[in-house]
């Protein structure tokens, strides 16, 4: 089927603003990182002041109600990063359909798109996470990576829209790799928590604006537990796959070797915290691992080594 440049166009400039418009948030959720959460700062210094001087003074309760003023307008700003983020991942979709359709295939056939399907994912993944827990503040944290695999993907990674190899046409390209994706990119999200977790509980004079430990903890686990199945059936497709493209289910090429590693890190992780009561630190350095793991499958393995999973179209 021919290629329709004009929505290949139209997907290319959704997919340059979505960036932006991550950026921009990134810079807004840097702001409510770096200026809000003082209140309790604020009414610990009223009491000293009231149990120091009986009350008070007009000049002293100017001085710590600034802080908290400031903490209301970071709220606001904090708001408005989430408002810029779902704009963001509209425009991010917007981009992925209009690829889709220009291509009349699913848009994750190569590096570029599989990045940008594993972005969006990993941000869908985020302000799921903003709907449980109060760590809106951490959005610079998260869309970091997202925003440096975007740019990546856009000026390193970026492919012209055409037709897949016929190797990749199958209905298994829809199946086997969008689970992939949705796996790898929804373990982004914990990946990011444990780092920040073991900051906090080890440097934590460095640490002073992240939440609880505990907070980190819980986000970690609960993201792996929805994510380990996803990823898990995208292992378990691509074997099926494999059977009937290159008639056996299982040949340790590099892709593969890797992508198993990971998936029994995670196990380990989830494992350990089900059964042996690991948590914490060593829980956390665990999932760092497992993210360290889906990295290294994602760049080196796609991009350096040579094998049946060679695909990567740059």
């Amino acid at each position: 089927m021919d290629i329709n440049a004009t929505l290949s166009s139209y997907s290319d400039w959704c997919y340059g603003i979505a960036v932006g418009a991550y950026v921009v948030a990134m810079l807004f959720y840097l702001y409510e990182q770096a200026f809000g959460h003082k209140e309790r700062k604020a009414v610990r210094a009223r009491e000293l002041v009231t149990a120091g001087a009986g009350g008070p003074s007009d000049e002293v309760t100017e001085a710590v109600e600034e802080p908290t003023d400031r903490r209301g307008r970071a709220e606001r700003i904090g708001k408005l990063a989430v408002s810029l983020t779902v704009f963001g991942v509209m425009l991010h979709f917007a981009a992925l359909a209009l690829r889709g359709l220009a291509t009349h295939r699913a848009p994750w056939g190569n590096m570029y798109e599989f990045g940008a399907t594993l972005s969006i994912i990993a941000v869908i993944t985020w302000l799921v996470v903003l709907r449980k827990y109060p760590v809106r503040h951490l959005g610079v944290w998260v869309l970091l990576p997202v925003t440096v695999l975007m740019f990546l993907g856009g000026v390193v990674l970026y492919t012209t829209a055409a037709p897949v190899q016929p190797a990749l046409q199958s209905y298994w390209l829809v199946i086997h790799v969008f689970a992939i994706a949705t796996g790898s990119g929804m373990v982004l999200v914990p990946g990011v928590v444990s780092v920040l977790y073991l900051l906090k509980v080890r440097k934590p004079e460095w640490a002073t604006r992240l939440p609880a430990a505990d907070v980190l903890d819980q986000v970690a686990y609960r993201t792996t537990i929805f994510a380990f199945p996803i990823y898990t059936a995208g292992v378990i497709f691509g074997a099926i796959w494999a059977e009937s493209a290159w008639g056996r289910f299982w040949g340790w090429d590099p892709k593969e070797t890797v992508a198993f590693i990971a998936w029994v890190v995670y196990a380990a992780y989830l494992h350990s915290r089900a059964t042996a009561g690991w948590r914490g630190g060593r829980a956390a350095v665990i999932n760092v691992v497992g993210f360290v793991a889906m990295i290294f499958n994602l760049f080196f393995i796609n991009l350096v080594t040579t094998g049946l999973h060679s695909y990567a179209g740059v």
